[in-house]
């Protein structure tokens, strides 16, 4: 399907009145800002930042986890808002419909956070003046989050699941072995047995065979990813090792402020504002389904594994700048997510957007900023290969897969919606 067909059935599906225009005109910096200093505080970046919170302090440990407390949390808040009932103000009710909705599921997600929950809810519903409006808003959204609540129960993607056991073969040419230093057992092989939002099964766009070990593509790849990559290399620029580091942790993290600049330039439509971070999360829930499910179906070994152990110029003492993750090499895990994201964003708020910085755990002290989605993808993958982690073709591959789930999610965001 052409790309913009794919976003104009996305805003038919989300309301097309409440998300921005199909031209993906962005509005400005200085709109945005004026935007969000309105009388009454925007309730959506409110909640989009305590959900952040909560998942920073008391989140689960494995990424997808966490992305799947979001979308269950932030598609209760889209589902709750989008009918008003007749005779109430609008606004009341979709802010205490919001509220109550992610409130609601993030207390049975993350009970550890009840205090902060219980005392956000009261501070938005004290703004919210007393009446129909405020008490049906309220009912709606925890009738929401119960409902969503209980589509996704033994989804398999808590923890344990995730992390389900995973018998290693016997060490073979191109075939994954556990990395050094920790050679941990491999992690995420449960993702591709989990329930998705929206595809039909996790091999629904599993990609094609990585390259041969004997073609001209994997030897590129490999010298690529041998002098780029390696802790000694000589070639690799200060630019290039700041670009590996600052993009080498959570996703998840990375990609928070990314998301939250787009809800805050995005007009002040309170279902739509939820539909793109319940979508959102929802497409990288399904992307990380579909990752595992291409990486354990191949099981291709890691650049340290090839270039130790394997037959072209083996070094034994080879050592990548950045520690290898627990899990085959090919797609690329960190690129399939920012394949989705891109997708999610350029598909709902337009290809580029006003200047905005972002900061790294991974990397204290460095700044950097983005006008566009790609260029964020770019960077992602670039980083894989220079922390000497990843091949090109699985960072490559990786977008094509994040892209193709995320356009699926924004073909089929009806069927999650609700919206005919």
């Amino acid at each position: 399907m052409h790309p913009l067909t794919t976003r104009r059935s996305a805003l038919r599906a989300l309301g097309s009145a409440a998300l921005l225009a199909a031209s993906g005109t962005v509005p400005s910096a200085t709109a945005a800002v004026a935007d969000e200093r309105t009388s009454r505080p925007s309730v959506a970046l409110d909640w989009y930042d305590l959900t952040a919170a909560t998942i920073a302090a008391a989140g689960a440990a494995t990424q997808i986890t966490n992305n799947r407390t979001w979308a269950i949390s932030w598609l209760a808040a889209a589902r709750a808002t989008r009918e008003v009932p007749p005779g109430v103000d609008r606004r009341d009710f979709q802010d205490a419909a919001l509220a109550s909705a992610v409130h609601d599921a993030l207390l049975a997600l993350v009970p550890s956070r009840t205090q902060e929950l219980d005392a956000a809810l009261r501070t938005t519903l004290d703004r919210v003046p007393d009446g129909l409006a405020r008490s049906k808003g309220v009912a709606a959204g925890a009738r929401q989050a119960r409902l969503v609540l209980a589509s996704r129960e033994g989804d398999g993607l808590d923890p344990a699941s995730v992390n389900a056991p995973f018998t290693v073969p016997p060490a073979a040419p191109g075939v994954w072995q556990p990395t050094p230093p920790a050679y941990a057992p491999a992690a995420q092989y449960g993702n591709r047995l989990a329930r998705p939002f929206l595809l039909d099964g996790p091999d629904q766009y599993r990609l094609p065979a990585p390259p041969a070990l004997d073609s001209a593509r994997y030897r590129a790849d490999l010298a690529e990813v041998r002098a780029y990559g390696a802790v000694d290399s000589t070639v690799r620029t200060a630019l290039q090792t700041e670009t590996a580091t600052f993009w080498l942790g959570s996703s998840l993290t990375l990609y928070t402020e990314p998301l939250r600049v787009a809800l805050a330039r995005s007009p002040r439509f309170v279902p739509a504002r939820a539909a793109l971070v319940a979508l959102f999360h929802i497409a990288l829930v399904d992307t990380q389904i579909a990752t595992s499910d291409t990486k354990y179906a191949y099981l291709r070994w890691r650049p340290v594994t090839a270039i130790r152990a394997g037959t072209i110029d083996p070094d034994p003492d080879w050592t990548p700048l950045h520690v290898t993750p627990a899990h085959p090499d090919y797609p690329s895990g960190h690129n399939t997510y920012s394949g989705a994201a891109e997708t999610i964003l350029t598909g709902l708020t337009g290809p580029r957007t006003a200047p905005f910085e972002l900061t790294s755990p991974t990397a204290p002290g460095v700044t950097r900023t983005y006008t566009a989605w790609s260029q964020l993808s770019q960077d992602n993958e670039d980083a894989r290969v220079y922390s000497g982690i990843h091949t090109r073709s699985a960072d490559v591959a990786g977008l094509a897969l994040g892209k193709r789930v995320a356009g699926h999610a924004l073909r089929n965001a009806e069927r999650l919606f609700g919206v005919s």
